[in-house]
C-alpha cells in the first residue's frame, strides 16, 4: 500500500512540475514593456557578494550580537539519563 501512495504522489509532484514548466512562458520575458529601462548587469563577484555574502555577514553580525548582549546567567544542562 505504502509503494502506490508513493507512486501516486510522485506522478502527482511530476505532473504539477510539468505543468508549471509548460504553463510559465520564459518568452515573455525577452519583450520589453513601456517604460522599461533595465540597468547594467551584474559581475559574478557582485552577484555573489550581493546574494552570497551579504546574508552570511548579517547573520554573523545577528548572532554575535545576541551572544553578546545575552544577559541571562543560568545555564540549563540536560540531566544525564540513568542507566
Amino acid at each position: 500500500m505504502d509503494k502506490k501512495n508513493a507512486l501516486r504522489a510522485g506522478a502527482l509532484a511530476a505532473g504539477t512540475t510539468l505543468m508549471m514548466l509548460l504553463m510559465s512562458s520564459p518568452a515573455l520575458a525577452l519583450t520589453r514593456d513601456d517604460g522599461d529601462d533595465p540597468g547594467n548587469g551584474l559581475s559574478v563577484i557582485q552577484t555573489l557578494g550581493l546574494y552570497v555574502l551579504t546574508p552570511l555577514v548579517l547573520f554573523a553580525v545577528i548572532a554575535g550580537l545576541v551572544m553578546v548582549l545575552d544577559k541571562s546567567k543560568v545555564r540549563v544542562t540536560k540531566p544525564k539519563a540513568k542507566a
